[in-house]
């Protein structure tokens, strides 16, 4: 169902006084190719998300459950059992830079000294226009200090959620990263995109993909609980071909980012290690941690769900 269907479906109900439905939700495929890993900078878990006709989905980053027992966070790199040199690097010239402002967000951009991509992506807000950042942060406003709730990596892909910190912590980390678009793999998996505009009256990002198609993610929650996007597609998902993915690090149980996968499918709630669990069919999955981790304590869990055909009204 169109957009454009689907708003005149809600309409007709509205005029006939029947009750509106909302579409419903399918079940996707959730594919483990992850891989053991000792070092604890390197996204070896990988999660992939595919299914045919998908055209939108939400994601929630969520405060793991023993958040509550967190006073002090641990999120220095650990570079122990690490070999980074084969990785490739791509010269640039370091920059920072306040995309836009407001009362309740900030936008900033970063050209880092360096970057295993050579891409250079265009970035639009309203009338401006930059290119080759490779990290843009979009922070909440705040009355002491401005949180961050949502970065990405234009010239890979790479999108990183978080709720606001609880009460007892000034700010909480970032863990486990996510993909959505038309992925392909270059040594690691990316979504190469083209260009990205913002628009900060909707908290929404557009993104024209460099193999086809235009994507739209948009910030539907920002509080305390959870940060949620929706994510929406121009073009329907292909069977076989992964439209998200969940990207994570696991050395160890209590060493990791996402060590538990957890879903409901057929037979009932269901869950299980992160690494190995398989290929499984359901309509929703988390992915995130039952126990404490000395790596990233505070970093939040991951909800991928609200599958549809119907794509999101832009």
């Amino acid at each position: 169902m169109t957009a454009r269907r689907c708003l005149a479906a809600w309409a007709a109900a509205v005029t006939l006084g029947l009750p509106w439905v909302a579409p419903a939700a399918m079940p996707v495929e959730f594919i483990d190719a992850s891989k053991p890993t000792r070092c604890a900078e390197e996204d070896n878990i990988y999660v992939k998300v595919e299914a045919a006709g998908v055209r939108s989905f939400t994601l929630s980053a969520e405060h793991p459950p023993y958040i509550s027992a967190v006073v002090t966070d641990s999120t220095a790199p650990d570079f122990t059992h690490c070999d980074m040199s084969g990785d490739p690097k791509h010269s640039f010239t370091p920059r920072e830079l306040t995309l836009y402002e407001d009362a309740s967000i900030r936008l900033v951009g970063h050209t880092f000294f360096n970057f295993w991509r050579p891409d250079v992506v265009e970035v639009r807000v309203g009338e401006r226009v930059e290119r080759g950042l490779h990290l843009l942060q979009l922070l909440r406003r705040g009355p002491v200090r401005d949180i961050e709730i949502l970065v990405v990596y234009p010239a890979d892909g790479y999108w990183r959620a978080k709720p606001l910190p609880p009460s007892q912590l000034p700010d909480s980390a970032y863990g486990s990263s996510f993909l959505f678009g038309p992925i392909e793999e270059d040594g690691r998996p990316l979504v190469a995109i083209r260009s990205l505009t913002f628009d900060p009256a909707r908290l929404r990002f557009t993104l024209s993909f460099a193999r086809g198609g235009t994507g739209w993610l948009e910030v539907s929650e920002a509080s305390p609980q959870r940060t949620r996007v929706t994510m929406t597609m121009s073009e329907p998902s292909r069977a076989g071909s992964p439209f998200a993915a969940l990207r994570s690090m696991l050395v160890t149980v209590d060493n990791a980012d996402a060590s538990v996968a957890s879903w409901r499918d057929a037979s009932g709630a269901r869950s299980g290690p992160i690494i190995g669990f398989g290929r499984v069919k359901a309509e929703a999955a988390r992915f995130g941690r039952d126990l404490p981790s000395r790596h990233n304590l505070s970093a939040p869990d991951h909800r991928f769900a609200d599958f549809t055909s119907t794509p999101a009204v832009r």
